[in-house]
């Protein structure tokens, strides 16, 4: 927490100064009041001073509290201020960093648990920071003020403050202790309880198709409910804490009174002493149960923050390269004895891939499920490092390149096609933001997307909803090809982004590409044979392994594999 604090609070010493200082006028305000209203009773009532006297030290003690609200509402601005304005930096420090992070970060840490952190977690950070300012100095100076200023009327009965103090700390110690290792768990079980909702949510057709819906409510509740349970017992337990401080308080004020009228007869006190005594024992009162809270607030916002700072000292595995300098080279894309994987137990999803490519080639990438296909290309634009050997594009190890120099180079289209909520043209122009509606056609023609765009209601210009809702599955991957068209990549990688398109808009799809993209280099990861069929070379996968690398003609006859995937999907064509 100290840690956050140093960097984020650094920018806001004016607000961390003059916001306590407010409030602390404001305290001492609130300490001179009993003191007032005793000479009130002692000298306007008692001692026949009449109404003169008490109505200008009646008109003393609103104007102390003009001022003290004055004080205390330049405090809640400047508290308000300083917290929305740190809970924004961070939110921005939070997401930028985000972005720099490869899928291996995104994977560890998980969506869920990162949206949470960003919208929860900086929102504890935030309150905070205003209790910081508004807070911290008054609470702990009227619980110490307020002891000095009866010990300053009378030190024996300021023992019973001596004594209550500590007692009641100790009620505060007991129930911090047990309460406070409770608070990270439950930020925990949030970011739980967001998982569940985000896959209910984002799978909501999947779950109506199965009638998952009874299992799913089931699934949040569990999680809901895991959740509850954690938070109510620590609520209990934080319950204690008010009605054990105003019992031991109320105790107090009662021997106040009690041993007071004594000392009142003995002549040591007079009434209105008494009263200011209460007075300061219902303001140590208040101020503890504030402490309280206090540490409840910041033992949240210390949870909070440890997981802000994971993520900022989270180092993004892929790190931007220097920049390269490209020469034009007949090998457009080449791989050198790579290996890869996703953890550390020695199971690689690829072993010994070694395949050239050529500009202006076509590469199709064929094999069973998981046996490391996506994974392959991923390598290329560098959402995954190679752990060992070595990938060039143009001859340059992609190690090299800036990120931004890398990517602008390879177009994208992932299996799950991906849409953003925009118009058609917004969308279209994510890769290429200078395009020309004319550029857009042109891509969209070449995606088989034309057609059906050209019949929305305003065209280019229609609103696409979250996530492409308001799109069959086929309208949205050709739309994401069309969007990866319009970048004008060098190099084009369809991971397996036509498999909701029949096999005639496939077709159709594979010549246009073929036709119109000049000497683009094309990567088509596919299950179906018939999709890379024509490639100029085919590499087929078999549990990470290359199996066989080649023409179709040439993998026919010298890849089992290969053969075996051909035969089986001619023969489910026959039967169909």
């Amino acid at each position: 927490m100290f840690k956050l604090a140093k960097k984020y609070l650094g920018a806001f010493k004016k607000e961390l100064i003059i916001g306590p200082a407010a409030k602390l006028i404001e305290a001492i305000f609130e300490l001179i009041v009993p003191l007032i209203m005793a000479d009130i009773i002692d000298i306007g009532i008692n001692g026949g001073a009449g109404k003169p006297y008490i109505y200008r030290m009646g008109g003393l003690m609103i104007l102390m509290g003009v001022f003290g609200l004055c004080s205390t509402l330049v405090c809640q601005y400047l508290a308000s201020r300083a917290s929305q304005s740190v809970g924004t930096v961070i939110r921005n420090d939070l997401f930028r960093h985000i972005g720099t992070f490869s899928h291996a970060e995104i994977d560890r840490l998980g969506t869920s648990s990162l949206i949470t952190r960003i919208v929860n977690d900086v929102n504890q950070v935030q309150n905070a920071v205003a209790m910081l300012i508004r807070l911290v100095v008054r609470a702990p100076f009227l619980v110490v003020g307020a002891a000095i200023m009866a010990m300053g009327i009378d030190m024996k009965l300021s023992l019973i403050f001596l004594v209550i103090i500590p007692v009641v700390g100790a009620i505060l110690w007991f129930i911090m202790s047990r309460s406070v290792p409770f608070f990270k768990v439950i930020q925990k079980k949030l970011d739980k309880i967001g998982l569940v909702t985000r896959e209910s949510l984002s799978g909501a057709r999947v779950i109506r198709a199965f009638s998952r819906a009874d299992y799913e409510e089931k699934r949040f509740a569990e999680a809901n409910d895991d959740y509850a349970e954690t938070s109510m017992r620590t609520g209990r337990l934080s319950a204690l804490l008010n009605p054990l401080t105003y019992a031991v308080m109320n105790i107090a004020i009662a021997a106040i009174v009690w041993f007071g009228g004594f000392r009142v007869d003995s002549g040591a006190l007079t009434q209105g002493q008494v009263i200011a005594f209460v007075n300061y024992m219902m303001q140590i009162s208040v101020a503890l149960v504030v402490v309280a809270n206090l540490v409840v607030v910041f033992t949240k916002a210390a949870a909070s923050s440890s997981r802000i700072n994971e993520v900022l000292e989270t180092e993004p595995s892929i790190v931007d390269g220097e920049g390269a300098v490209i020469a034009e080279k007949p090998v457009k894309i080449q791989f050198k004895d790579v290996f890869f994987s996703y953890n550390a137990n020695g199971e690689n999803a690829l072993e010994h891939i070694s395949f050239e490519l050529k500009k202006g080639d076509t590469l199709g990438i064929i094999g069973g499920t998981g046996s490391g296909k996506s994974t392959l290309v991923s390598l290329i634009s560098r959402f995954y490092d190679a752990e060992q050997g070595e990938v060039l594009i143009d001859g340059v190890n992609v190690r090299k390149y800036g990120l931004k120099q890398l990517r602008s180079k390879v177009g994208v289209v992932p299996q799950k096609a991906m849409l953003f909520t925009g118009t058609v043209a917004e969308n279209l122009r994510w890769g290429n933001e200078n395009a020309t509606l004319a550029e857009l056609k042109r891509a969209a023609e070449t995606a088989q997307a034309a057609e059906f765009i050209e019949k929305m209601p305003e065209g280019y210009d229609t609103v696409i909803a979250q996530g492409g809702r308001n799109l069959s599955g086929g309208q949205k991957q050709r739309l994401t090809i069309a969007r990866a068209l319009a970048a004008r990549p060098e190099i084009l990688i369809l991971d397996d982004s036509a498999s909701a398109l029949d096999f005639a808009t496939d077709a159709a799809l594979r010549r246009a590409i073929a036709e119109n993209t000049e000497d683009m280099t094309v990567i088509i990861v596919s299950q179906r044979a018939n999709s890379i069929k024509n490639a100029d070379k085919i590499i087929v996968l078999d549990d990470g392994a290359a199996a066989g690398i080649g023409t179709h003609a040439e993998l026919m006859e010298s890849c089992e594999v290969y053969r075996e995937i051909v035969m089986s999907q001619e023969t489910e064509g026959k039967g169909e």
